[in-house]
């Protein structure tokens, strides 16, 4: 028995190490792009660059909350309520701007391609900000409802008692996880046919289009494609929670292990996509990247 604890523990701080040795390099990865992005006028005052550094923001910050709450699940550490309610706020938040976000580039990219005479008007500096609020504003409802209902419910106990911080936490009736599924459900439906929409047009436009620009409608069909296929690897977030509450009420260390693949594959794996969209396949991205890789020995 001892020697089965032992084993355990060990297999358990080698996921722990092996995340935060992911977590580190995304990070870090994170933070050079966000640097790059400032330093070029042109990007800050383009749409689709700022869009790009907005999921950036959203990853680090989303990186660093799922890390803590997963080294607190790990290692049975409990904290105060309140303090859960902060980050489960936070959490949300970055949950869904992240593929907010991922949708609005992919409409920006059906602008600039099929309503070219109109991409400076709808996608100037001064809309992005304008779309950037109504982005937060919208990842900010699902997170802000589930905790109204739990402040309706939960008796003055709940708010003094210390325990793990887990998104079960809040759910103390069935009807809220329903909810709570009908409200990512709804988020999930909506940005697929926004996308659908946007590839189908773009797809019309690409068969239409000759020479150079049959070229760059090609390549923005490819990026909404890589779009949709990160996009999809976000929305897959909102089943893990209602996958991880069944699993719960069966055993707990099965519960740990599903938990941790989930991260690893869903919620990771999502945040390495951007840099491969725009941090590689976007030309002068890259070169501006170079550029500063090599510390400014890379001719122009």
């Amino acid at each position: 028995m001892a020697s089965n604890s032992s084993l355990s523990v060990r297999r358990i701080n080698s996921q722990v190490i092996f995340v935060q040795v992911l977590v580190s390099c995304f990070l870090f990865i994170n933070i050079f792009l966000i640097t790059t992005f400032l330093m070029k006028e042109y990007f800050y005052t383009t749409m689709r660059y700022i869009l790009f550094a907005t999921t950036l923001l959203s990853d680090c910050l989303f990186l660093l909350l799922t890390n803590i709450l997963l080294i607190c699940s790990y290692f049975g550490i409990f904290m105060q309520m309140w303090l859960c309610i902060i980050l489960y706020l936070a959490f949300s938040l970055c949950t869904f701007v992240t593929p907010l976000t991922l949708t609005a580039m992919t409409l920006e990219r059906y602008v600039a391609i099929c309503m070219p005479l109109r991409h400076a008007e709808l996608c100037s500096t001064h809309k992005t900000l304008h779309w950037i609020y109504v982005i937060h504003g919208l990842g900010f409802v699902p997170g802000f409802v589930i905790l109204s209902i739990f402040f309706a419910l939960a008796s003055h106990s709940h708010f003094t008692q210390r325990g793990l911080c887990i998104v079960q936490a809040f759910i103390l009736q069935t009807w809220q996880g329903h909810l709570r599924s009908a409200i990512s459900q709804f988020y999930f439906l909506v940005m697929c046919i926004l996308i659908v929409f946007s590839y189908t047009e773009i797809m019309k436009v690409a068969k239409a289009a000759s020479g150079e620009n049959k070229k760059s409608t090609n390549k923005g069909l490819r990026t909404v494609i890589l779009h949709a296929c990160q996009l999809l690897l976000c929305l897959i977030q909102f089943w893990c929670p209602f996958i991880e509450a069944a699993v719960l009420q069966i055993n707990i260390l099965l519960f740990i292990n599903i938990r941790y693949f989930n991260y690893v594959t869903f919620y990771l794996s999502p945040r390495c996509l951007s840099p491969v969209i725009y941090g590689l396949r976007d030309e002068m991205f890259f070169r501006a990247l170079k550029y500063n890789a090599l510390c400014g020995l890379h001719k122009r």
